[in-house]
């Protein structure tokens, strides 16, 4: 398990409050998810009404007197608050709960931390904590450099703080070129991918919506799954032979997308999500079962739109069907184009119909039945081609 194990240290108490947004018990289901995949043992929540934010401590006096107490009565040890607050509002609420308080970028960046295992991924997530928190840097940051007291670093007179805000830039300036560099040697491997005429297949979707026990199902590889939000952070790629078609593809798992997904992770993850972009067709995969399901996709798009993806062609496939009682089907427009696919990754239901789709999509000429010179030869699913 990924999951930092729930302990002393981690006993939560959430906020959630109501600004009229709509979809409320979905938000705080998935806000409880969050706090859980971050390692946190909720305690007690806490919700609330407002029409807008308070300027200095976001809930309001009443309720964060409601806050304090539930911290004593429950022996909170932090208080996470399901949405963004600024530098100052955490200042104060931390001088008022006397308690550690973050918001749910922080908390979202916790589970990045958590999640990324190559060493690209541990990078942009490193850049995006760093990005964020140095808008908020109250504390000393001389860890940075592993000295303590910051000796033979500081010029004469120069406050501490400016001292850790050097220490800051200087590492995220390494970070972006250590990045720049990683996104060079990817760009090479995506031409190199052009030059074989291979078409690429990105899977998207909203975070647990099943991508990565799709990406399993298609390729046979092994990638971790689990029923957790964002069990997948590193893109994978392997290539897949479609036997409609006797042709391959590139099919990449990547990061699921979240409502109100942090500027600062589209920011750092702007290389990774770029492939994404310079895909032939995206699988936008929906679960099935959620009741929050238009919402989410919704989301998805938005984010898509965000970083150049909103123009690639799609196909909603959506999943978990054997929590529905759902039917596998094919479904076209009255042109013929596939626009929805239900299926099951972890059944294997209507696997066979995403695999004649993608022949079809794909390799529209062939599955006509012309020839388009000499069919590749079948190669082991597992072939891979790691980002």
């Amino acid at each position: 398990m990924f999951d930092r194990p729930a302990s002393e240290g981690n006993r939560a108490v959430l906020v959630q409050l109501d600004f009229g947004a709509g979809g409320l018990a979905e938000r705080l289901a998935e806000f409880q998810m969050l706090a859980g995949s971050a390692g946190a043992e909720t305690v007690a929540i806490i919700q609330g009404r407002r029409k807008a934010p308070d300027p200095a401590l976001y809930a309001g006096s009443g309720k964060v007197d409601e806050i304090a107490a539930e911290v004593l009565a429950s022996g909170a040890d932090i208080v996470i608050f399901n949405h963004e607050l600024s530098a100052g509002q955490q200042r104060n609420l931390e001088r008022v709960l006397q308690r550690r308080v973050i918001d749910r970028t922080t908390l979202i960046l916790d589970i990045f931390a958590l999640r990324a295992k190559s060493h690209e991924g541990k990078l942009q997530v490193e850049l995006a904590q760093l990005e964020h928190l140095a808008t908020r840097l109250v504390r000393g940051w001389t860890h940075l450099e592993r000295q303590k007291g910051g000796i033979g670093l500081r010029g004469p007179g120069e406050k501490q703080l400016e001292t850790d805000r050097r220490l800051l830039g200087k590492r995220v300036a390494l970070l972006k070129e250590r990045l720049r560099q990683l996104e060079k040697q990817r760009k090479v491997r995506r031409r190199s991918r052009e030059r074989s005429e291979v078409p690429v297949v990105s899977l998207v979707g909203y975070t647990n919506a099943g991508k990565s026990t799709l990406f399993n199902a298609l390729c046979k590889a092994g990638a971790y799954a689990a029923d957790q939000l964002f069990a997948t952070l590193d893109t994978t790629s392997r290539r897949v032979y479609l036997h409609d078609a006797q042709r391959h593809m590139v099919l990449s798992d990547t990061v699921g997308f979240i409502r109100d997904l942090p500027h600062s992770v589209v920011a750092a993850f702007h290389a990774t999500l770029e492939e994404t972009a310079q895909a032939d067709l995206l699988l936008h995969v929906v679960d099935a079962s959620s009741a929050d399901r238009e919402a989410q996709i919704d989301v998805v798009n938005e984010v898509l739109a965000e970083i150049g993806a909103g123009d690639v062609p799609q196909i909603l496939v959506w999943n978990k069907i054997d929590m529905t009682h759902g039917v596998p089907t094919v479904e076209e427009d009255g042109y013929g184009k596939i626009e929805r696919i239900l299926l099951s990754a972890r059944t294997g239901e209507g696997l066979d119909l995403l695999r004649n789709a993608l022949a079809r999509q794909l390799f529209p000429i062939m599955i006509a039945g012309e020839a388009l010179g000499p069919p590749a030869s079948p190669m082991d699913d597992s072939d891979q081609a790691d980002s």
